[in-house]
């Protein structure tokens, strides 16, 4: 397994999770890592993204201003922080790697397993 994510659970609206992902090194060095989720019934849809070095990020618009990535080189882990959680986050949230940040949206690499997150109204 190249990416683990963790951090999922049952909040209520309000409330803040913070998802990690422990990514191997060979997966971590030089890619651009971040963030998916798929709603029931939905399709998967981007969440945010940040370059290797950390200089650039990217946000779905929904969640500018509530969440933030972050990333820790040393620690081989992308770190997603949600506050102000709504119950429209309910999802299941995929961690990915990709080999350009501007591009993330539609070029992955590899896929982590996923973690529940379920915010309750």
């Amino acid at each position: 397994v190249q990416l683990q994510a963790s951090g999922g659970g049952l909040v209520q609206a309000g409330d803040s999770l913070r998802l990690s992902c422990a990514a191997s090194r060979r997966t971590f060095s030089s890619y651009a890592l971040g963030w998916f989720r798929q709603a029931p019934g939905k399709e998967r849809e981007f969440v945010a993204a940040i370059s290797w070095r950390g200089g650039t990020t990217y946000y779905q618009d929904s969640v500018k201003g509530r969440f933030t990535i972050s990333r820790d080189n040393n620690n081989n882990t992308v770190y997603l922080q949600m506050d102000s959680l709504k119950p429209e986050d309910t999802a299941v949230y995929y961690c990915a790697a990709g080999p350009n940040i501007h591009q993330f949206k539609t070029h992955i690499r590899y896929w982590g397993q996923g973690t529940q997150v379920t915010v309750s109204s």
